[in-house]
């Protein structure tokens, strides 16, 4: 027990401890390399930090989630640009031009209402079919993002409202509208995981579907419900970060996917489910963000970033497998 508790400890404070080392090498580095005069660490740099990890960070607590119940969803990427054309595009629709700006609302849920669908696509097909998720959302990856495409041909979509626009980036206490959705969606969804039958049954199913299935678990209505919230998700994000730049150009969104599915196991969810926090994805998010703008900072080019990262994953994985595997002799013994 207590082995266990020591493995506990470090596993999910393990990517804080390495945030630590991240800002400390940054900050330190950043004194001989940095091609700027301002320090690394500045609290105007953290605040951007968090507002420009938001796209990601609100898309990879769905995905959490969804990672948790063994699956997995591809589809986020596409699903983000296509609820960002129908937020944008429907700003112009005639019945909405005349309404001015009470049709800011309308408008993003048009947007969620868009993601919420997509997610119940997947979810149903997972349910019905019993083909895997992996499957199923390649799948759906490559038919929402024809989607995109047909909604509009190649052309970015544009609609700039100066309404929505200062929405967008009004702030409170230097954290804008995206960090701040990103902060309560991370917190809302935290404390559905730990406080409800729901969050319960996720782990549950994720852990040993079989015996969630033989305990009265609904599983297949259960996973709908994850899809939908990872689908309404992708879509709030959309709406966070569109409702600013007012246009959406149709390879939005490409490789959020990887880049949340990245954050989530950097966090400590297992691929194979069963295990997962909101809290170490949020902390995954930031320090893949701390990295992607820690290295630009010193200079460093997107190849590089990229191959960093990808190493720290790789490395994060075998660690994992590692400690999993000792913990699975453990218990044959």
């Amino acid at each position: 027990m207590k082995n266990d508790n020591i493995k506990n400890i470090i596993q999910n404070g393990a990517i804080w401890g390495f945030i630590l080392l991240e800002l400390a090498f940054f900050q330190i580095a950043g004194e001989y390399w940095s091609l700027s005069d301002r320090a690394f660490m500045d609290l105007d740099n953290m605040l951007l930090l968090l507002k420009q990890a938001a796209p990601i960070g609100i898309i990879a607590v769905g995905m959490t989630v969804v990672m948790i119940n063994g699956n997995i969803d591809l589809s986020v990427g596409a699903t983000y640009a296509l609820a960002g054309i129908v937020m944008l595009d429907s700003m112009s629709w005639p019945f909405m031009d005349a309404l001015g700006d009470w049709a800011i609302p309308l408008a993003w849920g048009f947007a969620l209402l868009t993601g919420a669908i997509l997610g119940l696509i997947n979810g149903m097909i997972v349910w019905k079919t019993g083909v895997d998720a992996f499957i199923v959302t390649l799948g759906a990856m490559l038919g929402y993002r024809g989607l995109v495409f047909m909604y509009n041909g190649e052309q970015p979509t544009f609609h700039l409202n100066w309404t929505m626009v200062d929405i967008a980036e009004a702030d409170v206490f230097g954290l804008e509208t995206p960090a701040l959705v990103f902060i309560a969606v991370a917190l809302i969804v935290w404390l559905v995981m730990t406080r409800t039958i729901h969050g319960r049954n996720a782990y549950a199913i994720g852990d040993n579907r079989e015996a969630a299935v033989n305990a009265g678990i609904r599983v297949g209505p259960h996973f709908v419900i994850n899809f939908v919230l990872i689908g309404f998700l992708a879509a709030l994000s959309a709406v966070a970060f569109y409702s600013a730049s007012g246009s959406v150009n149709p390879n939005d969104g490409m490789l959020f996917e990887l880049w949340a599915i990245t954050a989530v196991v950097l966090g400590g969810t297992k691929l194979s489910g069963g295990k997962g926090s909101i809290i170490g994805t949020f902390g995954g998010v930031i320090a893949i963000q701390l990295l992607r703008k820690g290295l630009g900072h010193i200079g460093a080019d997107t190849e590089t970033v990229n191959l960093v990262i990808g190493s720290i994953l790789i490395a994060v994985l075998f660690l994992d497998r590692q400690l999993n595997r000792k913990g699975a002799e453990e218990l044959k013994v």
